[in-house]
């Protein structure tokens, strides 16, 4: 038959031009594309074979085909094959509306491989299910292809051929098989250049094994099939076995103890997908490291796209692995970076909301294994109480916190449940360790009321709380902030406020470092304690927000006096005879200094402290 050379659509040579420059930042790429495009076409025949016998062949499969000597790649598959106006559509051109502009943003972005930048080419997204675009990134390996194919039922074939110079040749062949086989003349090796041989059977299998494992046809090189088709998350529970799932958990994460639990989803409908996902039973140590890799495997009709997408997850759930794999899916002409659409949206809630339905049951199922799980990762899934508000009650279900009530945490719900008549708030203290919050002076009236308080001593502890006010209707009230009103019987009688009226007000002017001194309600055994305003920073989060580089200014704190203890009274009693003795004012500094260490603070002027405690102990020996 005779051969007719046509060009390039003016969309596809630019294309080309792309393809040839290395858009894909992988060349290994070009084989996950057409060992993809087999599939589809596969896929394609096996649908049309439900309608027609005579389409239905016996054995789908995919070869890999590698001459060493003439350094060329051969794929071919038995699939639904293509007419010759099929192969002038898809490959000769791009017809699709907007492509020109997308291409031209393309083209601006080249070499740019940040996400940020490439997101904004949404347009590109269209692209990468047909199958013209995949095929044309053979050209980064190729000086040559040549494609052979026979629409299944069809008399006779085609044969297109091209070097990717901007023209084609087209012939009708009477005796191709049926399907489709692609033949790649490849270019020399240049590793430099991450373009590497790709007659090696090794590195074959490696493509294969990466990017094609789970396809559901067989990937043949000779008698050895490559790939073992087995999508896990497309097979029902029943199915597999716990041993399967471990060896498919090890194989993606890398971590060699057993999952905590495995969550298997799958979402129908207009947008379809599945998902296996899995618990870790240990915290990685780059867990809270800013570069490190984490994220979900994304397959789209189980051909691997990317590794660790985090798009996919929240960060706060950075820590869970798996694999979402998707019918169809906005992605980039590379197939490497997501588009922020909003299937990828309705994906992110509907796992996220998945795994923390999750975490509940295991919580009720196995409580060892909750326990386990919040001690790895507890800290954080609680920086999820800084993101979206919706997702505050789920994590709050889930959250255990230290408690005075025993040595096991608790959850939320379990501390409103043993609440006593009377309270109703949900009481807190932040701090760097269980010893030194249970210690605290703060800790003394609600100790003895007999109220419960959380011990919270993770550092995102201190920044979550001032974005949640309640869990349920019950409001959060730290112990260190504000008035608390307990109602005790201990509580300074307003006779005796009244006494302390002249020594507190001597107090506010002698303290600079204190905005006002007065007595409290929170304090049985201990002679002061410093509280927060209500709305003030805490020590805490203004250390946090100073190391960061943010220029806050001094916070001073209200000192309060507990007037039933000795110390406090001794004070009192020589102000009131000697107001004007220049030694009451160190001891005031003293005074102020202790309700600093007791709370675990830093004295501005340790030295001096030390002095001035020395001074008077020497005065008491």
């Amino acid at each position: 038959m005779s051969t007719e050379t046509l060009e390039f659509q003016a969309e596809a040579r630019q294309l080309l031009e792309l393809m040839v420059h290395s858009i894909y930042s992988n060349k290994d790429i070009f084989l996950r594309e057409l060992i993809s495009n087999a599939s589809d076409a596969l896929d394609k025949r096996r649908l049309a074979g439900l309608k027609d016998d005579s389409l239905k062949t016996d054995d789908p499969h995919i070869e890999i085909e590698a001459d060493k000597e003439a350094r060329t790649l051969t794929v071919r598959d038995n699939g639904i094959g293509m007419t010759r106006d099929e192969v002038v559509g898809l490959i000769g051109t791009i017809a699709r509306s907007g492509t020109a502009e997308t291409l031209r943003r393309l083209k601006e972005n080249r070499g740019n491989k940040e996400t940020k930048d490439n997101k904004e080419n949404g347009e590109s997204a269209e692209l990468i299910g047909q199958f013209g675009v995949g095929f044309y990134s053979v050209f980064m390996v190729a000086d040559k292809v040549t494609l052979l194919t026979r629409k299944a039922g069809e008399p006779t074939g085609v044969r297109w051929e091209s070097d990717g110079d901007g023209t084609y040749t087209i012939e009708t062949v009477e005796d191709a098989p049926e399907g489709t086989s692609v033949r790649v003349h490849l270019r020399p090796a240049d590793e430099e250049d991450a373009l590497y041989d790709y007659t090696d059977e090794g590195k074959i299998r490696e493509i294969v094994k990466r990017y094609s494992d789970f396809i559901s046809f067989p990937v043949r090189m000779g008698e050895t099939t490559l790939n073992s088709m087995k999508a896990l998350w497309a097979r029902p529970r029943s199915e597999v076995s716990e041993e399967e799932y471990h060896e498919f958990y090890r194989h993606i994460s890398h971590d060699w103890t057993d999952p905590l639990d495995i969550i298997q989803m799958r979402a129908e409908g207009t947008f379809e997908y599945e998902a296996l996902l899995f618990l870790p039973s240990r915290a990685p140590r780059d867990l809270y490291q800013r570069d490190a890799r984490h994220g979900l495997q994304l397959y789209v009709k189980r051909v691997f796209i990317l590794d660790d997408s985090r798009e996919l997850l929240p960060d706060h759930l950075r820590f869970v692995k798996g694999v979402v794999d998707a019918a169809d899916l906005s992605l980039n002409i590379s197939r490497e970076i997501l588009q922020q659409d909003r299937h990828i949206q309705l994906i992110r809630r509907r796992l996220a909301k998945k795994i923390l339905a999750s975490i509940k049951e295991l919580m009720g199922k196995d409580a060892e294994k909750y326990r386990t799980f919040w001690r790895e990762f507890g800290p954080a899934v609680k920086e999820g109480l800084l993101d979206r508000a919706e997702d505050h009650k789920a994590i709050l279900d889930i959250a255990s916190f230290a408690s005075t009530a025993g040595e096991e945490p608790t959850t939320l719900a379990d501390y409103v449940a043993r609440m006593p008549e009377g309270q109703d708030k949900i009481y807190f203290m932040t701090g760097e360790s269980r010893a030194q919050v249970e210690n605290s002076p703060h800790m003394e009236a609600f100790r003895a009321k007999g109220y419960e308080v959380l011990l919270l001593t993770d550092a995102v502890d201190e920044i979550w709380v001032e974005a949640v006010r309640d869990y349920d209707g019950t409001e959060f009230q730290s112990i260190t902030r504000g008035e608390v009103d307990l109602s005790s019987e201990e509580e300074p009688s307003a006779e005796e406020a009244g006494e302390y009226e002249a020594v507190l007000a001597w107090l506010n002017e002698t303290l600079d470092d204190v905005k006002e001194v007065r007595l409290t309600t929170r304090l049985t055994s201990s002679p002061a304690c410093l509280v927060s305003d209500t709305d003030g920073l805490t020590p805490a989060l203004e250390k946090m927000y100073k190391a960061m580089g943010q220029d806050l200014p001094s916070v001073k704190r209200i000192l309060e006096l507990n007037p039933k203890h000795p110390l406090v009274s001794a004070v009192k009693a020589a102000h009131d005879k000697r107001p004007d003795d220049p030694g009451l004012s160190e001891t005031a500094e003293l005074l102020y200094g202790t309700a600093l260490l007791a709370e675990g603070g830093d004295l501005a002027d340790p030295a001096r402290f030390a002095a001035l405690l020395a001074d008077r102990l020497s005065k008491t020996v």
